[in-house]
C-alpha cells in the first residue's frame, strides 16, 4: 500500500493542533503557517520530499 502525503495539508493539521493547544500563540502560528504555505507554493513540494 502506498501512502502519499503532501506537505500543505500536513502543515495545516499541525497548525490547527497547535492553535487548539496554545490559543495565545494564534498570531505567531498563523504567520508561520502563511510563510510555509507561501514557500511551498513558490518552490513546490518536490524539493522537500526527495
Amino acid at each position: 500500500m502506498n501512502l502519499h502525503i503532501t506537505l500543505g495539508p500536513l502543515v495545516s493539521l499541525i497548525a490547527g493542533v497547535l492553535i487548539l493547544l496554545m490559543p495565545r500563540l494564534l498570531n505567531l502560528i498563523v504567520a508561520i503557517y502563511l510563510i510555509v504555505i507561501g514557500l511551498i507554493g513558490l518552490f513546490g513540494t518536490g524539493a522537500f520530499l526527495k
